[in-house]
């Protein structure tokens, strides 16, 4: 079968990565810890530093050390969960609505550029197709569980 496979993930996430480096630059942000804050503000469903680490698969310790630092320089806040005072929510702040936008634009710009040289047609049998393989995923974990 040939396959796009592993050099597809690979040539996507240098690609990100590439987009991601001057801007991470200007704004004085580790990589992670712009990663961080963007997933929180994309991702409403997601408020605490175990979902970063379970979803995003990043390392506990470096989750923590980046959440500690944008709590320090203002992007985020930590809240207690009012259903479970256990848990700690993540919550962006203010200060953090200019670099979401900014990040925002390059994730924006990064799409399109993805499907550059693409047509209507190409891409609507792209995003079915993505569609389909989705619903087969979760075919597969419901089986698991």
């Amino acid at each position: 079968m040939n396959t796009p496979g592993i050099e597809f993930g690979r040539k996507t996430s240098a690609a990100y990565a590439a987009l991601c480096k001057p801007l991470c630059q200007k704004l004085h942000l580790p990589r992670t810890a712009f990663d961080i804050l963007m997933f929180l503000a994309n991702n409403p469903g997601y408020q605490t530093a175990s979902d970063v680490v379970e979803v995003r698969k990043l390392k506990a310790n470096l989750v923590s050390v980046n959440i500690d630092r944008l709590v320090q320089e203002g992007y985020l806040v930590r809240e207690a969960d009012p259903g479970d005072r256990r848990r700690t929510l993540l919550r962006c702040t203010e200060k953090a609505c200019p670099i979401i936008e900014q990040g925002r634009a390059l994730q924006e710009e990064f799409g399109a550029r993805l499907l550059e040289h693409t047509n209507e047609a190409q891409r609507k049998a792209f995003f079915e197709t993505m569609d389909i393989i989705n619903e087969n995923l979760d075919a597969i974990l419901e089986g698991e569980g």
